[in-house]
């Protein structure tokens, strides 16, 4: 057992230090990485599973794609969003939902955040807040290619 537990420690490793590589050479790679809650992971994730992000009319097309966007149940004017689907990109979901969890957690230890990562948290239960702040990094993960430029924080920052 403790070889196994070394042989795939090592495995881990390898496999590490190539996601590392990969993200280096890759400009689009590096500036999602720059968004808050995006690591070399889901930067990886995010390239090796959109290749086009353009192919997306808009940031929601992409979050709805990826399953982490409400259903609507809203007549006569009156919006109702439900619960989020889950019916797409199962893997990339779940790493932008540990992502946005992870975020939420600094915020809870008093670390200066946006304040649009501060007020979902102070409407809404925990878990909520995470589904919305995962929402938001998938919209983002959408614009940084499609739009260009790299990921700027806004100047007014929030004490949790």
């Amino acid at each position: 057992m403790a070889d196994q537990i070394e042989n795939l420690t090592a495995r881990i490793e390898a496999l590490d230090t190539k996601i590392m590589t990969a993200l280096k050479a890759d400009e689009t790679a590096r500036r999602l990485t720059s968004i808050p809650g995006v690591g070399p992971i889901i930067a990886a994730t995010v390239g090796a599973t959109i290749q086009v992000p353009a192919a997306f009319r808009t940031g929601r097309d992409l979050a709805a794609w990826i399953g982490i966007t409400p259903g609507a149940h809203s007549s006569g004017g009156k919006e109702r969003l439900g619960r989020i689907s889950k019916r797409g990109n199962k893997q990339l979901r779940t790493l932008l939902i540990i992502g946005a969890t992870s975020i939420l957690k600094l915020a809870r230890r008093g670390v200066k955040l946006p304040a649009w990562v501060l007020s979902p948290i102070a409407r809404r239960p925990y878990k909520v807040a995470a589904i919305a702040l995962a929402n938001k990094m998938a919209r983002t993960i959408w614009a940084l290619p499609v739009k260009g430029g790299t990921y700027r924080a806004p100047a007014i920052m929030g004490r949790a």
